[in-house]
């Protein structure tokens, strides 16, 4: 959990996605206030065109490769063992592991209806699992004393994970700004409460071994994704062949 890679300016931790499970279920007491990043080629190559992005990053406890074409380039600059440690396959593996330990979960992000299904899957999949609770926050900018009752609500639940799932870029600057706020350690994992809830499908295992989740995800939700994954993944590839010349 030592091992740093510098993939486009932003700072990786080289792990597996069970020893960077086992490292936060023994560790979350000391990791308590800190954030943890999961940065696919979408939310790298925007850290490398945004400074304050990159910090954001940056200033993770740990920010793990979530695609394959990340774990690519960190096992040509040296470590043939990284692994991709995607949000939701890290979610599965700390439930599993937290179950009965007393380690508490608290969700913050998406909708009532996906939380609703959320806690549904969760107690009848994870049932020593401690969820202290929920919060599916508007769809706005919060005022000083509505982030104030939100904060204060996790707190006092006593929530030593504390899943964030407000979409990239917005996830990585809500943990950002609440580092030591939050007493609990903050994951950002994106679209993991709806594949969990089941609300949205996630790819078949075969296309995420092959790289091509990103290509599933386009297809059910092309209006949004297109411009996303067609730019993004173009430029990734631009600066990494720059870089390599």
């Amino acid at each position: 959990m030592k091992d740093k890679c510098n993939i486009l300016g932003v700072s990786f931790t080289v792990a597996g996605l069970k020893e960077a499970a086992c490292y936060l279920t023994e560790h979350v007491k000391e990791l308590g206030g800190r954030y943890i990043c999961f940065s696919n080629v979408h939310t790298t190559v925007t850290a490398k065109e945004d400074e304050a992005y990159r910090a954001v990053l940056n200033g993770s406890v740990f920010t793990f490769a979530d695609g394959k074409p990340i774990v690519t380039c960190l096992r040509k600059k040296g470590f043939p063992g990284a692994e991709r440690v995607a949000g939701p396959d890290f979610m599965t593996e700390v439930f599993v592991r937290s179950e009965g330990t007393g380690i508490s979960h608290f969700f913050y992000g998406s909708t009532e209806e996906t939380l609703k299904q959320l806690s549904k899957v969760l107690s009848s999949r994870y049932p020593g699992l401690s969820v202290a609770g929920m919060i599916s926050p508007p769809f706005r900018p919060l005022s000083d004393e509505e982030d104030a009752a939100m904060v204060e609500r996790i707190n006092a639940s006593g929530a030593d994970l504390v899943w964030v799932g407000l979409g990239a870029p917005k996830q990585e600057k809500w943990m950002q700004a609440h580092q030591d706020k939050i007493s609990g350690v903050m994951l950002g994992v994106g679209a993991g409460f709806d594949f969990h809830a089941g609300t949205v499908r996630r790819a078949p295992l075969w296309m995420q071994k092959c790289g091509l989740e990103w290509f599933y995800r386009l297809l059910q939700d092309p209006g949004r994704l297109f411009k996303r994954y067609l730019v993004t993944n173009t430029k990734f590839l631009y600066y990494m062949m720059k870089k390599e010349k």
